[in-house]
């Protein structure tokens, strides 16, 4: 059982929390760069089409350094830099429950 403090914790930055929106929608392990730009389209404009190469590397350098490496302390977040992978397995129930509930309020993935 995760506890409360280290869900909250998890969840305390933005960028980290649209991860893992993300990364607990997926099936399987999301590439680090795929994950960057979907944030990076969160961030900026969810219908912007082009955004700049260096908006996506930025991001993609900050999970790498950052968010992914504080996520993947999490038993159930797994982080293969050399392969430049992550995903969520085997979340929690609170986990799932009070990402689900932030995901809603947040909405980063609106229109």
């Amino acid at each position: 059982m995760a506890s409360l403090s280290r869900i909250f914790d998890l969840l305390s930055e933005e960028r980290r929390r649209y991860a893992l929106y993300y990364l607990e929608q997926s099936e399987e392990p999301v590439p680090v760069d795929e994950l960057a730009e979907r944030i990076a389209e969160w961030e900026d404009d969810p219908d912007a089409l082009d955004l700049p190469e260096d908006e996506y590397r930025g991001v993609e350098i900050e999970l790498e350094h950052k968010h992914l490496p504080k996520a993947s302390d999490a038993e159930f977040v797994e982080y293969d830099p050399a392969e430049g992978v992550v995903e969520v397995t085997g979340s929690p129930a609170e986990f799932s429950a009070i990402i689900s509930v932030s995901e809603t309020v947040e909405r980063p993935s609106s229109d």
